[in-house]
């Protein structure tokens, strides 16, 4: 059996299974897991084995392990449903189910499974929309159960070949238009996506989930005023309904319109109080707008409503200036121990328990808490560091001294953009901060729009037109570059509030930089930098929105920080004098003396303002929120070094040279 390879391994013990072959099942799979011991197909099978007989707590430790490494595999959920049931553990079960259909709603035997033990308890408000899935699954053609399938394992290339192959024989299909959309948003092929969500729109423009989800393509593109209209359309049509209510709230706020979103917000908690997600997503907005106390007593109202909302817990670590109580702690620690904690808010926990240890100075368990919680992150991710890697080393052999000369008078000729780059926690928001307090700076977000060119120039060359991203840059004419550069003006238009000049702070368009010399020639770029070992413990221990898949892991963060500094440095000798690095210890020792390179730099006269930049009121959502709101500090400049027994990983990864140039 050792010859063999895994799958044909899995297969014949499958087959095993399946014959009621447990005992020899089991036997084989012990074999196989003795030399695959993180095999997640192996555990789940074995889980599936000791339910048939009846061991149940060998079974529960089988998918423990399954979930600890595959957070995200819905049959396991599944299985866990199947043994609280056999143990009559009925709550328990319903809720793994749940968890199921969530991660992958096409198992029918969940849907079924809830349907009966609603039923059977008289609970049939709660049984029929559980019904109507199930009569809507049977109804969807087998290829798009397939493609759904597909897509909850994480297979996209697999469900985009399958759901094309069937698009190709029913052109107007809506589900399928959909299924390849949601194939798009998560390939980050943002145009193509938008495009099928608005033709489905089109021809089934009663269908809610297509507009629902049309909505949050939008949301994607920076589409935000044509967003919100679409849920305005949504809820005019139904004024009471409260997950349109919740849309449209959420759509005003991209738009800047925090008084709108929180009306909305107060509307819904009139027809639902306590509703723990609505009070979540208002903390946010208020502290987005400064409003600290009140998203203080959001998050606290919405734990008091749902004492195991994680995600309420990590908004109040995600403060940064909110200290827990010993009784806000003990219930995190109570809560974190129990085992039916929904994936995410483990990790929400997690982090939120790192903040408070980290607040109490016990640095050993605040760091076990941050470790724990970013090994349950990375054990959802597919990143692969030497990808990235590859990837920065194809700008050094693409982006050359050559390409910039003979390309010298192309792209756009605007100045607005001030682009601040870097790694995330290097300080950029407090640059932003300081920039944005200029009377001729508009201060925006962390714009995608740059990183959503770079994907749709990769698309371009998959479907064989080009050479490659970056390749494809030696390519576009000069028509082509001022063109690019145009649409990125008028996309981000909409973020500007009527100043000459606008931040972008999407750190990681440090990777584009010879993609945006190209389009937008007279932009201005600034390199926020920190020290290594600060900047990526500091990203080690921040629970991002999204992206920034690099900093689950010490050794990942080590490479991409090594990365990045070399990659800083070709700009620097192919592009002299585009980008002015700014060294946030530098910032923190001397404000006036950097606040004054950069209005330099940036051709702006100077303005007391960017000294006191913490008294300009304006929203920032970033998880700096609140710091930048304060004068500088130098407290946090050092804080890494409480950690630093557990670092070594980090410290090996980064090389000598990089800790000794940027060393303060």
């Amino acid at each position: 059996m050792q010859s063999e390879q895994p799958e044909s391994v899995l297969s014949s013990i499958q087959q095993k299974i399946q014959a009621g072959q447990f005992d020899s099942a089991l036997a084989d799979l012990s074999q196989h897991l003795a030399q695959n011991p993180d095999e997640t197909e192996a555990l789940y099978m074995s889980a599936v084995c000791h339910r048939y007989q009846g061991s149940f707590e060998a079974a529960l430790a089988c998918l423990a392990r399954v979930k600890a490494l595959a957070p995200d595999h819905g049959r396991a959920h599944q299985e866990e449903g199947h043994l609280y049931r056999r143990m009559g553990a009925l709550d328990e079960a319903l809720a793994a189910y749940g968890r199921a259909c969530q991660i992958n709603p096409v198992l029918e035997a969940s849907w079924r499974a809830q349907w009966e033990i609603l039923h059977q308890q008289g609970r049939e408000a709660e049984a029929i929309p559980i019904r109507a899935q199930l009569e809507r699954l049977r109804k969807l053609p087998k290829v798009l159960v397939a493609v759904t399938d597909l897509i909850a394992q994480g297979k996209l290339q697999k469900a985009e070949k399958l759901c094309r192959q069937f698009l190709e024989k029913v052109p107007h299909h809506i589900e399928a238009m959909r299924l390849l959309a949601d194939i798009g948003l998560r390939l980050g092929v943002l145009e193509d996506a938008e495009f099928l969500l608005e033709s489905a729109v089109q021809f089934s423009p009663d269908n809610v989930q297509v507009r629902m989800d049309y909505i949050q393509a939008l949301r994607k593109r920076q589409k935000f005023q044509k967003a919100l209209n679409e849920a305005k359309r949504l809820l005019d049509q139904a004024p009471d309904n409260v997950q349109f209510k919740s849309l449209f709230a959420i759509e005003s706020l991209q738009v800047g319109d925090y008084a709108a979103a929180l009306r909305v917000f107060d509307q819904i908690l009139d027809r639902v109080p306590g509703d723990a997600n609505t009070l979540t997503s208002k903390g946010h907005a208020l502290k987005t707008c400064g409003r600290f106390d009140e998203a203080v007593g959001c998050y606290k109202a919405a734990l008091a409503s749902r004492p195991h909302h994680g995600e309420a817990y990590f908004s109040l670590a995600n403060l940064k200036v909110y200290t827990f109580s010993d009784r806000e702690v003990d219930q995190m620690l109570q809560l974190e121990q129990t085992a039916n904690l929904t994936h995410m808010q483990r990790v929400y926990l997690c982090f939120a328990l790192g903040k408070a240890y980290e607040d109490r100075e016990e640095y050993e368990l605040a760091f076990e808490y941050y470790s724990r919680g970013n090994q349950l992150k990375k054990a959802q991710s597919r990143y692969r560091a030497e990808q990235l890697t590859e990837d920065m080393q194809a700008q050094h052999r693409v982006c050359t001294r050559a390409l910039f000369e003979s390309r010298a008078s192309t792209g756009h000729p605007a100045p607005d953009p001030i682009f601040i780059v870097g790694l995330p926690r290097a300080g950029s928001t407090l640059l932003e901060q300081i920039l944005s307090s200029h009377s001729q700076v508009d201060g925006t977000l962390e714009l995608p729009n740059i990183l959503s060119l770079s994907q749709r120039l990769r698309r371009l060359s998959r479907e064989g037109q080009e050479a490659g991203y970056p390749e494809i840059l030696q390519h576009l004419s000069d028509a082509e570059l001022a063109q690019l550069g145009e649409e990125y003006l008028r996309d981000t238009r909409i973020h500007r509030q009527g100043a000459p000049f606008f931040i972008d702070k999407m750190p990681n368009n440090f990777r584009h930089i010879g993609l945006i010399k190209l389009i937008l020639p007279n932009a201005k770029i600034i390199d926020a930098r920190r020290h290594p070992m600060a900047c990526c413990f500091s990203g080690y221990k921040q629970l991002f929105a999204e992206g920034q898949e690099f900093s689950y892991d010490l050794r990942d963060l080590g490479q991409y920080y090594r990365d990045y500094v070399e990659l800083m440095d070709h700009w620097d000798a192919v592009l002299p004098g585009f980008v002015l690095r700014v060294q946030h210890e530098d910032v923190v020792a001397d404000l006036e003396t950097q606040v004054r390179r950069m209005l330099e730099f940036c051709q702006l006269p100077f303005e007391q303002a960017c000294l006191e930049f913490h008294k300009t009121e304006r929203n920032v959502r970033t998880p700096s929120s609140e710091q930048v709101r304060q004068p500088i500090y130098r407290s946090a400049v050092e804080q890494w070094r409480h950690f630093e027994p557990w670092l070594s990983p980090l410290k090996e990864t980064l090389s000598a040279s990089v800790l000794a140039r940027c060393d303060h």
